[in-house]
Formats: structure tokens, C-alpha cells, sequence
């Protein structure tokens, strides 16, 4: 398996639009959107207790 080209692109965002419609997908890229965002914020905030733990124990 290689990179995906511009056809293979092309395609796989023509399938997506046949299988959701027009109307769905924005709602879809938004809940994605908003679920990466949570995702990175709770990522950071796991960061600085892990640090603060290996602080402790020394």
C-alpha cells in the first residue's frame, strides 16, 4: 500500500458524499473537529501530571 493520490482522494470523497449526502457531512466534520480538539486538550493536560509524578518520587 503506497500514498493515496488524487484519484484515490477524488474517489473516496465522492463515496462519502453518495453514502452521507451534502447536508450531513459538515455535521460530521464538526463533531470530528470538535472530537480532535478535546482529544489534544486532554493530551496536554495528561502531560504536566506525568511530570509532576516523576518530581514526586525523586
Amino acid at each position: 500500500m503506497g500514498r493515496l493520490g488524487l484519484t484515490e482522494i477524488l474517489v473516496i470523497v465522492g463515496i462519502v458524499i453518495l453514502l452521507f449526502g451534502g447536508k450531513k457531512i459538515p455535521e460530521l466534520m464538526k463533531g470530528l473537529g470538535s472530537g480532535i480538539k478535546e482529544f489534544k486538550n486532554a493530551a496536554k493536560d495528561d502531560q504536566p501530571a506525568a511530570k509532576k509524578e516523576e518530581e514526586e518520587v525523586k
